[in-house]
Order: structure tokens, then C-alpha cells, then sequence
């Protein structure tokens, strides 16, 4: 995406490129990138950065205390404490990685975020070399920021948030003419060297000590000064364009307290935090794939290590989002429980939902790391899950939707020692266990499995057709229905357990008259849609938790369940409920074993097949399709009617600027609004911006 050449031309008004080497670099291998020769070490720093380090290779993990971990950070640890060092080749004993607290952001980080997130590390079982804080090296960081000020590559700048918007505009703008090669003298003329490239730029160094200490010291209002760096409005990468590299803020820091009123930003801090912890590879995301200059130059201007910078594309994952924007509205707005709710793509969420370390480590695995933009199927989880919940996990049995069973011929059926049988935990690892289970005379049936009117393609029980009863073995045949106006009270039954029985279709699961009574979650789909758009919120699933608050669970559960046992930041207990899933405890029990007081509840974690069947849609489901629907219908024909525009009448005909404006200079462009009012010269280059677009998609169309 760039020339080969960075910075090769300079501004007319003045220099603004640094005497930095600019030669981009392509090297190809594990864990490498596009490399520029800012990044290249001397010997002497390589020959220091190998006697530290020695045979070890240092990789970071380094989350900003913003929100909680979620599915993008798991790929990240699983990247960073494993996967990294094996595409490296690294033995087990020569590899190290740092947990770090990027926390340079005190406005947006709390103790609530630190704690969760050293909890969640923890729980995922990645045991760093060490915990550290960008916060800690606070000091540091503001030396070598009177470092670069002395060496006059950093100056304290008090343009406002628009005057450096407008700076960064033109600097693009010149850019892109010089791409093409035009004068961008002509193109993007310099109005003013205060605007470029800034009246602050070229002041003394003495000037901007005393400034930068008195930011530190708290003499000046926020917003009214930054420390910026001097880098390259040349550039094509609008991050060099003197990037801002402390600003004022008074607000207390989560970790470091009251100790700084200035706070320098991410792409300041990272890369000297990189250094300073002998990091050897500093694995990102894509999007900070442009962020390599500011990186490296950063390093280069302080004569500091520059360790190997690879990016690899963000995980996204169907149905969920993992901005921490949206998940900060979704938390805020109450859409969900919390952060810790099990729909919610947070590690929290996850493991609340049942989803232990080895699935969700398995699942990393499985999705690995590249630098492909991609969507994983949600389903690609949930088989994990399924995989390695089979063969762990204990058998109970539940009725969602009880349905209450007299067994009328149970005394005759019992006898004098009752209907006791031994079930295995798992049927496929005998080492698991046994627990038992009692047929009693009284049963409880889930609601799925009883039809008041027979069909050939239901193998459960109706009035006309027995089905077996799982462990009994006998069959279960319906005599009568207690009805209480249209709902079924209870059901009349008897088993026949004789040899000439008929031979069942299905056996079905029951709870004894002793279940215990609890909530059941069953969770779905957070959003409708697999890739949530800009209208995400509209996108939110109604159905995406359905609660079961009359369930029932064998009682062989009793001694597992309980509440002193449940931890939020635990796996709790995992059962599988036959024939309906896997399932956990959740952190709102309140049960008492002892007693069987309190509340019992469980979350579905993943059901025990893949849902291959389409979908009921519910109404609001329907009515949010129909508005999807029509609306793509008003996009494409609004797409049609600009299509046949000419680009000089675009202001005058286009149904959004109809009667909006009323002047028009010769070509076409708005002057004045209906009002009468004049357009500010801002206003005029946003709308030559919409033109020049139109104008581009106008002469396509005409192809």
C-alpha cells in the first residue's frame, strides 16, 4: 500500500520530514511483515538486546483495562503464549511472554477491569514471565519525551482538535496530488504556515521544556496543549503527520493515582514498553498495520531496541460483536445481564455460559492466526464445544417443560424393593462413576415429549402409542388426561413391563417425584444476523435467552450443585441433560443442598446435536426482515435515480439536497443554503468531496 520511497519530497513553506532513513523494506518468513529500515537495529543494540535475552524469545500480551477480555483477546493469548513460538520453532524453556496493562487511558479504565482481567488469565491457565503496567514506566516515558524535545524531534503544539484536523486534511491532500504527480501547490495550497506545518512546530527547545513541564505540573487547562512529535507531513501514512504524544488530563489513574495530570498515548507508550521489556516480537492486529512507521521511527529517533512487529487479523466471530463500544452500550443500555452474561462474547460470558479453558484454547487452536480477514462460524464452537464436553461431562436427566405422571399400576410394577437403577456418569469412560436414580409413582416428563393427537412421524408418547421408559425399560402407555381448561394438569399412565410388549420407537427421560425444581437458560443467538451491520441494535435477537422457570432435575444431582461450590470466576459444575444438552451452573443459584432452599439455575451451554432444522421466525423477527427488506429496496432505487445525475446537477437534483440550497456557482456547487445563508469554505470542500465521489461512480455507470 505505500511507495517504495517514504518522504522523498519536501513542503515548500518549510521542511517537515525528520533525516530518517526511509527505504521500505518486504521480507517474507514466520512472524515477519512489512518492514521499514527504521526497524533495522544497530549491532550494538541487537548485540545488547541478545546478551539480555540470551536463548529467550519474549512475546507480550498487552490488553488495555477498558471492558473485559473477549473472544479476540483469548486468540491473542493463545497467539502470544503459544502459537507465536510455535511457528518460531521455540522450545518449551526458551519461551516467555509478559502480561501488560496498556494503561495509558485513565478516563476509560478501572480496578474492575485489572481485576477481571488478571482472573481471566488465570481461569484460561497461560502463566505469564511477569505482570507489568505501562503506567509503571510513567516516568520513563516523560524523560524520553524531554529526550525528543531536546533533540528538537518533539514540541509542545496548542492547536485545537479542529485546526489539526484541518492540518491533517491538507497533508493528505498534498499527499495524494503528489501521488499523481501534480503541483500539490496548486492542488492543496498552504493557506498559512500555521496551519502547515504549524505555528508550533519550529519554536525553540527551551520554549517547549518549560511547557511541557508546566503540562506536567498542571498550570494549563486540558485540551489546551499536547506534546506532539516532530515526524513527516510528507508521508503517505497520515500517522506520521507529528502524531500527538502526551495530553492533559486530570483525572486519577486506576493504578498509578494521582501522580500525573499528563498521560502519554497508545502509539507513544507501546513500542517503548516493547523495548524496555526486551520483547522480541510484538504481535498486533491488522489495523495497526499502518501504525508500523510511528512504531519504528519512534524507537529510531531514541536509539532504542526495535523488536519484530507482526499483525494478524482480528477474530470475528458470527452473531456477536466485539467492539467494546458496542459491548460497553450493550452492557450500559441493559440489553444483556451484564459483562458476564452468558451471550456475550467476553471470556466472563463465556465461561458463565459453560465454555471451559480447553474449549475455548481448542477453539483458538482451530481458527489459528493469519493475516486473511475472516468470519468463523459460530458453529465452529459450538462442535468444539460438543467435542470436548462428550466425554467428561455427567449425565442427569430434566424436563424443561414438566408434564406431571401417575404411573397408576406402580405398586404392582415396584414390588416390595422398588425401582432403583445405577446409571453410568458417562457411558463411554467407566472411570467417571455411577450415580442412581428412582422411578417413583408419581414421574415428571418433558412437554416435548407428549402429543395429544398421534403422529406417524412423532416416536414419543400419545394416547394411542406407548414409548419405553429409559432405565426401566418398560413401556409408558397413556390412559387419561387431566385437563384444567386447556392445559394438561396431569397424565394417567401405566407401564407394562410384560414380555410380549410392544417394541418402542424411542425411550424417553423422566425426573422422579423428588426432582428438584430450578431455572433453565437456554441461550441463542445474541443477533439475528451473522455479521451485526451499523444498525446492530435493531439487529438484537428477542429470542436470544428463553427461560424455563418451572424445570425440574433428577435429584442424583443434590450434592453437586450447591451454592458454596459456584464461582463467577470458576468453570462450574457441567452436566449433560439427556437428550437436551449441555448444560452449567449459574452464578445466580442461591441453592442449599442441606435444605433445598434457594435457587437453582442452570445456563445451556450448547445442545447435544447441530440445530439442522429451519428456524421457526418469530414476528419480530418477520417484521425486522420486511423493514431489512424494503429498505434494501429504497437504497437500490435511491442508487438508480442518482445513477442518472450529472454530476454539475447533483446539488439541485438529488432527492437528499433538493431545495436545501438556493445559489449555485458555475459548476454546480452550492454557495448559499434556502436560507439564504452563505456556506462556510468547509462546508464547500465537503460537498466538492461528495461531487468528486458521485462524479466517480457516475462515469462507471456510464461504461
Amino acid at each position: 500500500p505505500y511507495p517504495p520511497v517514504i518522504g522523498s519530497t519536501t513542503l515548500s513553506t518549510a521542511s517537515m520530514s525528520t533525516d530518517a532513513p526511509e527505504t521500505v523494506i518486504t521480507t517474507a518468513g514466520a512472524l515477519e511483515g512489512r518492514e521499514l529500515e527504521w526497524a533495522i537495529n544497530t549491532p550494538e543494540l541487537t548485540a545488547e538486546h541478545a546478551a539480555i535475552n540470551s536463548n529467550i524469545i519474549r512475546t507480550r500480551f498487552p490488553p488495555e483495562p477498558n471492558g473485559y477480555l473477549h473472544f479476540g483477546h483469548a486468540q491473542s493469548m493463545n497467539m502470544n503464549f503459544a502459537l507465536s513460538f510455535e511457528k518460531l520453532g521455540v522450545p518449551m524453556e526458551n519461551r516467555r511472554t509478559i502480561f501488560r496493562f496498556d494503561d495509558t487511558n485513565p478516563d476509560a479504565e478501572s480496578p474492575e477491569y485489572i481485576d477481571s482481567m488478571k482472573r481471566d488469565l488465570e481461569w484460561m491457565g497461560w502463566q505469564p514471565e511477569k505482570t507489568t503496567y505501562s503506567s509503571d514506566n510513567f516516568q520513563t516515558l516523560y524523560d524520553l519525551a524531554v529526550k525528543l524535545i531536546k533533540k528538537g524531534l518533539a514540541y509542545v503544539c496548542d492547536m485545537t482538535k479542529a485546526e489539526m484536523e484541518a492540518q491533517r486534511e491538507l497533508a493528505k491532500k498534498r499527499c495524494a496530488a503528489r501521488a499523481v504527480g501534480a503541483d500539490p501547490d496548486v492542488e492543496a495550497p498552504i493557506p498559512s504556515a500555521d496551519i502547515l506545518p504549524g505555528r508550533n512546530r519550529d519554536t525553540s527547545v527551551e520554549r517547549n521544556l518549560k511547557l511541557f513541564e508546566e503540562m506536567k505540573l498542571g498550570l494549563h487547562d486540558e485540551g489546551t496543549l499536547t506534546l506532539r512529535l516532530k515526524m513527516d507531513f510528507d508521508s503517505p501514512n497520515p500517522n506520521m503527520y507529528d502524531l500527538v504524544a502526551y495530553r492533559i488530563r486530570y483525572t486519577p489513574h486506576p493504578h498509578a493515582g494521582h501522580g500525573w495530570c499528563i498521560y502519554p498515548n497508545y502509539d507513544f507508550t507501546h513500542g517503548i514498553c516493547d523495548s524496555l521489556e526486551h520483547i522480541d516480537y510484538s504481535i498486533c492486529t491488522l489495523e495497526f498495520e499502518t501504525r508500523r512507521e510511528p512504531y519504528f521511527w519512534i524507537l529510531w529517533a531514541l536509539d532504542m531496541y526495535r523488536p519484530k512487529v507482526y499483525e494478524m487479523s482480528r477474530l470475528n466471530v458470527e452473531y456477536t460483536v466485539l467492539s467494546k463500544r458496542r459491548l460497553l452500550k450493550l452492557v450500559n443500555a441493559k440489553y444483556v445481564r451484564g459483562w458476564s452474561d452468558p451471550r456475550m462474547p467476553t471470556i466472563s460470558g463465556l465461561r458463565r455460559r459453560g465454555y471451559n479453558k480447553e474449549i475455548i484454547n481448542n477453539f483458538c487452536n482451530e481458527v489459528g492466526a493469519t493475516r486473511s480477514a475472516k468470519v468463523v462460524q459460530m458453529a465452529k464452537l459450538f462442535h468444539v464445544a460438543r467435542l470436548t464436553l462428550a466425554d467428561t461431562t455427567r449425565r442427569a436427566m430434566a424436563a424443561l417443560k414438566p408434564i406431571k405422571v401417575v404411573i397408576t399400576n406402580f405398586d404392582e410394577e415396584a414390588g416390595e424393593n422398588g425401582m432403583t437403577f445405577e446409571v453410568q456418569n458417562s457411558p463411554t469412560d467407566a472411570s467417571l462413576g455411577s450415580h442412581n436414580v428412582t422411578l417413583t409413582g408419581t414421574i415428571y416428563i418433558d412437554s416435548e415429549d407428549f402429543k395429544m393427537e398421534d403422529d406417524p412421524n412423532f416416536y414419543r408418547l400419545t394416547p394411542n402409542k406407548p414409548v419405553g421408559v429409559k432405565y426401566h425399560g418398560g413401556n409408558l402407555i397413556c390412559d387419561e388426561i387431566v385437563k384444567d381448561g386447556d392445559k394438561i394438569k396431569m397424565l394417567k399412565c401405566h407401564l407394562d413391563s410384560s414380555e410380549g410388549r410392544p417394541k418402542p420407537k424411542s425411550y424417553i427421560t423422566w425426573v422422579p417425584s423428588d426432582g428438584i425444581k430450578c431455572e433453565v437458560r437456554i441461550y441463542d443467538h445474541l443477533f439475528t444476523q451473522p455479521e451485526p451491520s451499523d444498525r446492530w441494535e435493531e439487529e438484537l435477537n428477542p429470542e436470544s435467552e428463553v427461560i424455563h422457570s418451572n424445570a425440574i432435575v433428577d435429584p442424583s444431582v443434590l450434592e453437586l450443585v450447591d451454592k458454596k461450590d459456584v464461582d463467577e470466576w470458576k468453570s462450574n459444575q457441567a452436566l449433560q441433560f439427556e437428550r437436551l444438552g449441555y448444560f452449567v451452573v449459574d452464578t445466580d443459584t442461591t441453592f442449599d443442598s442441606a435444605t433445598r432452599e434457594g435457587k437453582l439455575v442452570f445456563n445451556r451451554t450448547v445442545s447435544l446435536k447441530e440445530d439442522k432444522t429451519v428456524k421457526k421466525v418469530s414476528s419480530h423477527e418477520e417484521e425486522q426482515n420486511r423493514k431489512r427488506v424494503e429498505q434494501q429496496r429504497a437504497i437500490a432505487a435511491a442508487r438508480d435515480i442518482m445513477m442518472t445525475i450529472d454530476p454539475k446537477d447533483l446539488f439541485k437534483l438529488a432527492p437528499e439536497y433538493k431545495d436545501k440550497y438556493s445559489k449555485f456557482d458555475d459548476t454546480g456547487l452550492p454557495t448559499h443554503f434556502a436560507d439564504g445563508t452563505e456556506l462556510t469554505k468547509s462546508a464547500k470542500k465537503k460537498l466538492e468531496k461528495e461531487r468528486a465521489k458521485h462524479a466517480k461512480k457516475f462515469a462507471k455507470g456510464k461504461k
